[in-house]
C-alpha cells in the first residue's frame, strides 16, 4: 500500500508540474496570439458617400468638412466632387473637377483651400495641379507639378506649403518637391532619404511629415522616414518589421502594403486597411513621442484597399474602395480611444 500511495504521489507531481508549464506557457503567449478583443478603438457608421461606388479617389479636408473627388468606378474614371459635413452628416455635390478623370492622384489642403493633381486617365500620367475653393465652389488651375508627370505619389500640407513626393513616373521614384500657392511655383527639396517608392502613406504630425509603406522593386518597403520642412531634412525612424528580439514588433509586418490610407488624430498617425496585394482591415497607430506602433480595432466593415482617409476633430475617417470587383460607398468614423461597440447605429455619434 505505501509503494502504491508514493507511486501516485510522483504521478500527481509530474502531472501538476506539466500542467503549471502549460498554464505559464499560455501566459507569455506573444502580442500576435492574443485576442484582438483587447484592441481598443470603435468605428460607427456614418451617412453613406452618396456619389458612386469607387475605389483610387482622393480626399482633403477644410475645416469641418472632408471633400472627396475623381476615382474609378469599375468601368469609367471620374470627375466629381462630394463635400462631406461632419456636423450634420450630409453629403452635397460640388462643382466637378474640371481636368481629366484620373486615378491614382494625390490632394492636400492649404488654409481654405483644396488642391488636387497629377494621377493616371487611363493613358496617360499626369502632372497638372488644380486649386478648389469651397466659399465659391469653383476650381481654377494653378501650375502644373514641378517633377515629372507620375500617378501613386504621396501630398501632404506643412505650414502653409503643399507637397509632393514619391510615384511612378514610368519609372519608381522618391523626389520631394513643395508648392507655394502666394507664388504658384513648385521647387525640388531634398529627396526621400529612403527607397524610392509607389502607392505609399504620408500623414504630418506637429510640422513632420511621415512617410512609409509602398512598393519598389517587386518588394513591400518597410522603412519610415520622417520630413522636417524647417530643416529640410529626412530622419530614418525604426523599421516597420520584426527585427528586435522583443515582442512589439512581431505584427508589424502587418502594416506594410499598398493601397492604405492615413490620417491623423492628435498627436497620433494611424495607417489603415490596404495590404500586400490584397484587402485589409487592420488599423496601426503610430506614436512619433516612443517611435512605436500599436494595433487597434480593425475597420468593422469589409476589407478594402485603394480607399480614402481623414480626420477632423477627435475622429478618423475611411470611405469608398474595393475588394476585387466590388467597389463601396461607404463611410465609417473611428475614435481611437473608445471602447469597441459592435454594429454601432447610424448617426449615434456625431462630431463635436
Amino acid at each position: 500500500m505505501m509503494a502504491m500511495g508514493d507511486g501516485w504521489c510522483v504521478r500527481s507531481v509530474r502531472i501538476l508540474m506539466v500542467s503549471l508549464i502549460v498554464l505559464s506557457a499560455a501566459g507569455c503567449k506573444k502580442d500576435s496570439e492574443s485576442d484582438t478583443s483587447d484592441l481598443v478603438g470603435n468605428w460607427f457608421k456614418r451617412s453613406d458617400f452618396e456619389g458612386v461606388p469607387r475605389s483610387a479617389a482622393v480626399a482633403f479636408t477644410i475645416g469641418t468638412r472632408a471633400y472627396v473627388c475623381l476615382g474609378y468606378d469599375g468601368k469609367d474614371r471620374l470627375t466629381d466632387l462630394w463635400e462631406f459635413d461632419t456636423e450634420i452628416n450630409n453629403w452635397v455635390r460640388k462643382a466637378d473637377f474640371p481636368g481629366a478623370a484620373r486615378t491614382g492622384a494625390v490632394a492636400f489642403a492649404i488654409g481654405s483651400k483644396g488642391y488636387v493633381g497629377t494621377g493616371y486617365d487611363g493613358t496617360t500620367r499626369l502632372k497638372d495641379f488644380y486649386e478648389f475653393d469651397p466659399a465659391t465652389n469653383s476650381w481654377a488651375r494653378v501650375a502644373d507639378f514641378g517633377g515629372t508627370a507620375r500617378y501613386g505619389a504621396v501630398g501632404f500640407a506643412i505650414s502653409g506649403k503643399g507637397f509632393l513626393c514619391s510615384g511612378d513616373d514610368g519609372n519608381f521614384q522618391k523626389d520631394l518637391w513643395e508648392y507655394d500657392r502666394t507664388s504658384d511655383q513648385w521647387t525640388q527639396k531634398v529627396s526621400l532619404s529612403g527607397a524610392k517608392r509607389r502607392s505609399a502613406v504620408a500623414f504630418v504630425i506637429d510640422g513632420k511629415a511621415y512617410v512609409c509603406t509602398g512598393v519598389n522593386n517587386g518588394a513591400y518597403e518597410n522603412d519610415l522616414w520622417a520630413y522636417d520642412p524647417t530643416t529640410n531634412a529626412w530622419t530614418g525612424k525604426r523599421a516597420i518589421a520584426n527585427v528586435s528580439s522583443d515582442e512589439y514588433d512581431d505584427d508589424y509586418a502587418d502594416i506594410v502594403g499598398t493601397s492604405k490610407v492615413a490620417f491623423v488624430i492628435g498627436s497620433k498617425g494611424y495607417v489603415a486597411t490596404g495590404g500586400q496585394g490584397t484587402t485589409g482591415s487592420s488599423v496601426w497607430e503610430y506614436d512619433p513621442a516612443s517611435d512605436l506602433w500599436t494595433g487597434r480595432t480593425g475597420l468593422e466593415a469589409s476589407a478594402r484597399m485603394e480607399a480614402v482617409g481623414f480626420a477632423i476633430g477627435i475622429h478618423g475617417y475611411i470611405a469608398t474602395g474595393r475588394s476585387g470587383s466590388y467597389y463601396f460607398d461607404d463611410l465609417w468614423g473611428f475614435e481611437p480611444g473608445a471602447t469597441q461597440v459592435d454594429l454601432d447605429k447610424p448617426g449615434t455619434i456625431v462630431d463635436p
